[in-house]
């Protein structure tokens, strides 16, 4: 009887990595894009971030949140932000000025005032980017059932990565005759099923960029697919750079240990 155990368990694992397979083996395979911070010697493109956070404050802010990133990174080193004249950046203007942008809301929840209700004020530059709703329960109902993922590692969570956000916000076509999609969903090749509750949220001029550029779709998909890679990953440059000190420093202990070992044994006999 154990043994039959263990094997419809074993069957029912692999009946459950098909279906798993199945659903992926629906969607396209994304393309491979060019990214500026890919690869060891890649660094993110601070007009690309700079604009990719533009567009999700205007754009996806509405629906997804950043729950792990606080406003404050932002303008720290490598962050899009990133000023020499606020060393500090919880003392950036620019930072503060986002934080304050989200109003008056209650951001610290143990925070009481003297009739035991939490106290609201102006978002500062330690605090999270907020959710855009209270709760779960709020969040689906506002999205036809859908619970719209927060965006803090989200190009990490996805197989191919920047690669399948990109897709997945250029990828919007008409249902072939055989999708079959509940109401309120749209046809998305790129994603499992092909079947997603989110309309398109990007299309040309859609928004004004600060800096001038154009704001066509594939550009917004680009430059949100770069902040949000930025998002998961704020301190890549910094790490790529240790890495290569570290790279150094052991190429160069190894030539002087080699060195100490010829010294050592040169006028031994073996």
């Amino acid at each position: 009887m154990k043994m039959f155990r263990i094997i419809a368990a074993g069957l029912a694992a692999l009946g459950l990595s098909a279906t798993a397979s199945a659903l992926e083996g629906d969607a396209h395979a994304p393309h491979a894009h060019h990214w500026h911070h890919a690869g060891p010697f890649g660094t993110f493109d601070r007009h690309a971030v700079q604009r990719g956070l533009q567009v999700y404050q205007e754009v996806c802010a509405s629906c997804h949140s950043l729950n792990l990133l606080s406003f404050r990174n932002l303008g720290e080193r490598g962050g899009p932000l990133e000023d020499e004249r606020w060393p500090n950046a919880n003392d950036n203007l620019i930072v503060m000025q986002i934080a304050e942008s989200y109003g008056e809301r209650v951001w610290d929840r143990d925070e009481i005032n003297d009739d035991g209700d939490p106290v609201s004020r102006l978002g500062i530059p330690a605090d999270r980017f907020p959710a855009p709703f209270e709760n779960e329960q709020i969040a689906r109902g506002s999205n036809g059932g859908a619970l719209p993922p927060d965006l803090s590692l989200i190009v990490k969570a996805r197989s191919h990565g920047a690669d399948y956000i990109y897709a997945l916000l250029t990828g919007y076509e008409d249902a072939p005759h055989d999708a079959h999609l509940a109401p309120g969903q749209h046809y998305n090749a790129y994603f499992p099923g092909g079947a997603i509750a989110m309309a398109p949220p990007l299309s040309d001029g859609l928004l004004e960029y600060a800096d001038g550029t154009e704001a066509t779709l594939e550009q917004m998909a680009e430059d949100v697919t770069v902040f949000l890679a930025w998002a998961s990953d704020p301190h890549m440059e910094a790490r790529k750079q240790m890495g290569w000190m570290v790279l150094i420093y052991l190429f160069i202990f190894a030539i002087l240990t080699y060195l100490a070992y010829r010294q050592v044994w040169a006028n031994v006999k073996h």
